[in-house]
């Protein structure tokens, strides 16, 4: 390699054509003053951080040679240092609210899968929790299950020289096992998993979360070794109060590891007897029907007389927290109902 000039180790590297220089090789390696050449495509990076409230505090743009630039986003974000403790030591366990891997394949895939047709840039945006990664283009291979199950590499790329180009270049792979990576990386961590949201259409978000949501519930779901990764993803969906798939609730109330009425799902008792949230377990599971209306017969014995308002405190508190205060108060007509 140390005898080729330039122009054979740019075609050896897939980056340009016959000694042609490609837009792949102007987004990945080219000059800033170079970016024109893409018009009205761009190649843009945008880091963002913001407050807990939303608001901008920081902002800046990095152009071409992204090979560089995706290493000075790095070194923008706050990847602080992150302390837990573990139930068998005393001694707080010390790791970096960020995997650095899990960073560089999130930004990675946006550069090469973003549609630059569109003319957008890639975003990058920071907050105190979390990193949210942004780019324009439809997630062709349809849904992030269909990546992970999958055990061949995707059919096509939306760019294949640019994403070829990147592979040669050790940026990403191009076996379909990026993905699937970044979420046994973030489980072997104990951290939330990688959250896709494909709402959007055309638009890909990918936000990682720096922070551990419950320790003792999202340790104990992430190192469960009998359960393969598509339950734990669906398990890591219950903790963050998403909506399960019907397969997935299928799947999670046959190994009993949840309770509860869909939306509002909760860990189940085993889960909560082992990982030590037995009171939370408690407070969002339904007590039986008569149970709460012994409980204004009683009220009703003792003072003879009682409001809406008197039979609201009365139970609002005592009715399961897995209910959102509207479906409490429906319930409470429906016990006065009957």
């Amino acid at each position: 390699m140390d005898r080729w000039n330039d122009t054979t180790f740019l075609n050896k590297a897939k980056v340009c054509i016959e000694g042609k220089i490609t837009r792949a090789a102007v987004i990945l390696l080219g000059k800033s003053e170079s970016e024109h050449f893409l018009f009205p495509a761009i190649a843009r990076i945008t880091w963002v951080l913001k407050d807990t409230d939303g608001t901008e505090r920081d902002y800046q743009h990095f152009g071409p040679p992204l090979i560089l630039a995706v290493d000075q986003v790095f070194a923008r974000i706050r990847n602080l240092t992150y302390r837990y403790m573990r139930n068998e030591t005393l001694f707080p366990t010390e790791i970096t609210q960020y995997e650095p891997w899990v960073i560089r394949e999130a930004l990675h895939n946006a550069i090469a899968h973003q549609d630059y047709t569109q003319g957008g840039r890639v975003n990058v945006i920071e907050d105190a929790e979390s990193l949210l990664f942004t780019n324009l283009g439809e997630f062709l291979p349809g849904s992030v299950e269909e990546v992970i199950l999958r055990d061949a590499p995707p059919e096509r790329y939306r760019n294949q020289f640019l994403a070829t180009a990147m592979a040669n270049l050790n940026m990403i792979d191009i076996i379909g096992s990026g993905i699937k990576r970044m979420f046994s990386l973030q489980q072997q961590r104990s951290f939330p998993l990688p959250e896709y949201d494909l709402s959007e259409q055309g638009r890909v978000k990918v936000r990682i979360i720096g922070k551990i949501l419950d320790e003792r519930y999202t340790r104990m779901l992430m190192t469960r070794t009998e359960l393969g990764m598509m339950d734990a993803i669906a398990l890591d969906k219950v903790q963050k109060g998403k909506p399960l798939t019907d397969d997935e609730f299928r799947s999670l109330k046959a190994k009993r590891l949840i309770e509860g009425r869909r939306p509002k799902l909760f860990v189940s008792a085993e889960i909560a007897a082992v990982t030590d949230t037995r009171a939370d377990y408690i407070k969002k599971r339904a007590f039986n029907k008569k149970h709460y209306e012994e409980m204004i017969i009683g009220y009703l014995k003792e003072f003879g007389e009682a409001s809406r308002t008197d039979i609201d405190g009365l139970l609002m508190d005592k009715i399961s927290d897995a209910l959102d205060n509207d479906q409490k108060r429906t319930s409470i007509t429906n016990l006065l109902q009957a």
